[in-house]
């Protein structure tokens, strides 16, 4: 037994010890905290990068981004064409006891699709029609149409226990089935997880994680050359020679504005496709982010998405062209508002305000409104009265790799986050989403492409790498899709 003494002198050093450092814990910070942790509700990066770790999928993805089998037993099967098979495997649980079986799945399917529950992610679960139980581990999934992409929404669909569920503080106390398990959550602080050690698989080797939420660049690098967080997301391209260690990576993200087609300055194609003339996107991806961004190719989608139209290029920097645009439209000096959040994504205010710069150098006056993540997301889903800003910034992210997601979100008029009510988007964009003729569905999106590129639908901006900062004691390879598994990291 330790005397009262030596015991008091472990006790000084602890506290003198960043948290961090303490045994195999560790701590993550993200630039925004979640709106919340119900894995259903919100299109957010800051809940999913907490949910991953806490709930299960059906499929899953290799760190290069192959599909693979998660809690399915075996390859999803198609029996018609509306209808999926999927296969469990047995004896899974969640952490409050609960069955994860067939039920389990068809609970959480029917839930997301719920009008009720409104979702925010239904862009990525566009032809989810309701699933069956057919026995105690198999499930029959109903689709609206053919879909030939249905094993890859089920990589990105978690999977929520029927009874806690349903309880009112589950946004805020979530129950799932994966390696980690809910601690707390201290609002505008930190979230904490632990390894669940009930969970089925190998033990992980971090058995804490703490989430801490710091917007500003700035001082998620001092956390980090200070030793008291082990991971600082969104890490700043000047700030990768200072750091113990960084990684970097091309990511899915895509930063664009969404322009208004439907009202205000930016009703006139003319004046959107001056607002693609005026910006330099070399420029920006050189000096803004140091060469760790590339000119998006004036598109929604990556080269490695399905429906990616290899003959539509990036728009010219031409602001000569953009100021002769802009007086054809009569809007010389006219008025814009351009909306965006702080921290988020890497360099998020700084882009927008450079964009902002940009406008301005070529006539318009340029209204930039800056808010916290979850007053800017009521600004970026529609209103009731369909009521939308002139511009938004947003950047799109796809774990999907197809077209669908990003523009049932983007371009169809029905996307939660579409500025425009062009019959023709939806109807394309419905009818190639149940297209298993794979020439034809490609054809179509690129349909697409072209005509949301001749319109200017939104301005175009770069693809940018993910970036993080790592502590010495820490030992993780990133992953294309940005996700961050703490089962996967190791410390030393």
């Amino acid at each position: 037994m330790r005397s009262p003494f030596i015991r008091w002198c472990l006790g000084a050093v602890l506290a003198l010890t960043p948290l961090s450092a303490v045994a195999d814990d560790i701590t993550i910070v993200i630039g925004s905290e979640p709106t919340t942790l119900d894995p259903h509700a919100a299109d957010d990066g800051g809940e999913k990068a907490v949910n991953d770790n806490i709930f299960d999928t059906l499929m899953v993805r290799d760190t290069e981004g192959n599909l693979g089998l998660g809690i399915a037993s075996e390859w999803p099967t198609q029996i018609d064409p509306t209808t999926w098979e999927f296969k469990i495997e047995p004896g899974i649980t969640f952490q409050n006891g609960e069955p994860l079986n067939a039920a389990a799945v068809a609970f959480s399917i029917e839930r997301m699709i719920d009008p009720e529950l409104n979702s925010e992610q239904l862009s990525y679960f566009s032809t989810f029609a309701g699933a069956e139980a057919v026995d105690e581990l198999t499930v029959h999934v109903r689709t609206s149409g053919p879909d030939p992409i249905l094993p890859a929404r089920m990589y990105y669909f978690m999977i929520v226990p029927p009874e806690a569920s349903q309880a009112t503080d589950f946004a805020e106390a979530p129950i799932g089935s994966g390696p980690y398990r809910f601690v707390s959550w201290d609002r505008g602080n930190q979230i904490v997880l632990e390894a669940d050690p009930n969970y089925r698989g190998e033990a992980p080797d971090v058995s804490q994680v703490t989430y801490r939420f710091i917007e500003e660049p700035g001082t998620r690098l001092s956390t980090l050359l200070a030793g008291e967080v082990d991971l600082v997301t969104n890490l700043l391209p000047e700030f990768m020679g200072q750091v113990p260690q960084a990684a970097s990576m091309r990511s899915l993200e895509h930063p664009m504005v969404l322009l208004n087609a439907d009202g205000g300055i930016t009703a006139d194609a003319r004046v959107r496709r001056a607002l693609n003339l005026a910006i330099d996107k070399e420029a920006l991806a050189s000096a803004l982010f140091e060469g760790q961004a590339q000119v998006e190719q004036g598109q929604l989608l990556g080269p490695t998405y399905f429906g990616y139209n290899e003959d539509v290029t990036a728009f010219p920097y031409d602001p000569d062209r953009a100021r002769e645009l802009l007086a054809e439209a009569g809007a010389e000096g006219g008025q814009i508002t351009l909306v965006s959040t702080s921290g988020r994504w890497l360099k998020d205010r700084e882009l927008t305000e450079v964009v902002g710069g940009y406008w301005s150098a070529v006539g318009l006056d340029v209204d930039v409104q800056i808010y916290e993540f979850d007053e800017y997301l009521q600004r970026l889903f529609r209103s009731e009265d369909g009521q939308r800003s002139d511009a938004i910034f947003i950047v799109s992210g796809n774990e999907l790799l197809d077209a669908d997601r990003s523009f049932s979100a983007y371009l169809a008029p029905s996307g939660f986050g579409a500025s425009n009510s062009i019959p023709q988007m939806e109807e394309w964009i419905t009818a190639a989403r149940t297209e298993i003729d794979l020439d034809a569905r490609q054809a179509i999106y690129e349909e697409v492409v072209e005509y949301a590129h001749e319109e200017a639908l939104l301005t175009f901006l770069l693809n940018i790498n993910n970036i993080w900062g790592m502590s010495e004691r820490l030992s993780w390879d990133p992953r294309v899709d940005g996700k961050m598994f703490i089962s996967t990291m190791t410390v030393e």
